[in-house]
């Protein structure tokens, strides 16, 4: 089952739900409050992780893995995927430089989708 909530980030663990058409990031809880509304006014960036690109973090872990018994001092990249079919796990960079890795399912994919377009 989809969590709906910020699995990484500024805002880890708080819930995202949909308030009057809009996707929002916000406490846990019927009466939560909300600290961050996903639109294109607050957020520079957003990208899909997809089994796609979780498949090139992993060749390049392992190209970086080469690399670092050759030369020393790399850093890892953590490969994400969306879970299953129906499932969506985003990166979102908002304008005041808060960041939050969410996992949400088809109604609120599609709502961030529109207010980002």
């Amino acid at each position: 089952m989809v969590k709906n909530e910020v699995i990484a980030g500024n805002y880890k663990g708080c819930s995202v739900k949909i308030k009057d058409g809009v996707a929002v990031i916000g406490e846990s809880g019927f009466l939560g409050r909300t600290f961050r509304t996903i639109n294109k006014n607050s957020v520079v960036e957003y990208e899909v992780i997809t089994e796609e690109s979780r498949k090139s973090a992993k060749s390049a872990v392992g190209r970086a893995l080469v690399g670092d018994i050759l030369l020393g001092g790399v850093g890892l990249l953590a490969g994400l995927s969306a879970k299953s079919k129906g499932t969506y796990t985003i990166a979102i960079q908002f304008r005041q430089n808060d960041k939050a890795l969410i996992e949400v399912d088809d109604k609120i994919y599609k709502a961030i989708i529109k207010e980002c377009f």
